[in-house]
């Protein structure tokens, strides 16, 4: 990658995959990062070669992943001088996909990886309030206004888990860190298909902006039951959308 960007997300996008990765695993973990906004829209990818010792797969493995990602418009190749893969961002998923995934998406799956978010997302709102960087509070007030001027639901995917991204960040554990990016991946794009009134997005950046002060203010215990309460809203949310859309 370019050095452009957070150096931590960067290492979770290429840490090694699992011994025997397929080009399925590899697609998987590339385009997440290219819809949540972890890498750039315009970069550059590293070398075939290096790329696929960063990711611990064979560079055939590698080939035939990008040869898909370049299918599904998520990247794109130029030939010469200045050639290279580069990432190709679109500014929204296509909604379709994702509104059949929450439709066949089942209410106990989605309560047990709220479950989880509860858990990972409480931590890491109480160490960050510990542990975070001016630096770090910063960039999360910064993310809280992104989120409230983002007017396609892209950008408020992008906006929202880049947020407890960075909130995991702060808490400085690679682990949670690790956690928060896996669960941002699954459920965020589910929470902004655009169905919803616009009060739940002033609903939203009220609520990072509170999880944010308390940070910045080191109030751990109030950080934290601030997060487990987001999470909480955010499930009854995903369970409201899946009945509208498994009806539909």
């Amino acid at each position: 990658m370019t050095t452009s960007g957070a150096p931590v997300m960067r290492a979770l996008l290429i840490s090694p995959l699992n011994a025997g990765g397929r080009a399925e695993e590899v697609v998987e973990r590339i385009s997440r990062a290219i819809l949540l906004g972890l890498v750039v829209d315009g970069e550059q990818l590293p070398t075939e070669v290096e790329f696929a010792g960063q990711l611990g797969v064979s560079p055939m493995t590698l080939r035939e992943a990008l040869a898909i990602l370049r299918e599904q418009g998520l990247v794109a190749t130029r030939r010469g001088r200045n050639g290279g893969t580069f990432v190709q961002r679109p500014d929204s998923p296509p909604p379709g996909p994702l509104k059949e995934r929450l439709a066949s998406t089942t209410v106990s799956r989605l309560r047990d990886a709220a479950d989880e978010q509860f858990a990972v997302s409480g931590a890491s709102a109480l160490l960050a309030a510990e542990r975070a960087s001016a630096a770090s509070v910063r960039r999360l007030l910064h993310l809280v206004e992104q989120l409230a001027s983002a007017d396609e639901y892209g950008a408020r995917i992008r906006a929202d888990s880049r947020f407890h991204i960075e909130v995991a960040m702060a808490s400085q554990s690679e682990r949670l860190t690790r956690l928060e990016v896996n669960l941002q991946a699954e459920l965020t794009a589910l929470l902004w298909l655009p169905v919803e009134p616009q009060t739940v997005l002033e609903e939203t950046v009220a609520e990072h902006h509170a999880i944010a002060t308390a940070i910045a203010e080191e109030d751990g215990e109030r950080a934290r039951a601030l997060a487990e309460r987001h999470v909480q809203r955010n499930l009854r949310r995903l369970i409201e959308l899946h009945l509208v859309v498994a009806e539909r």
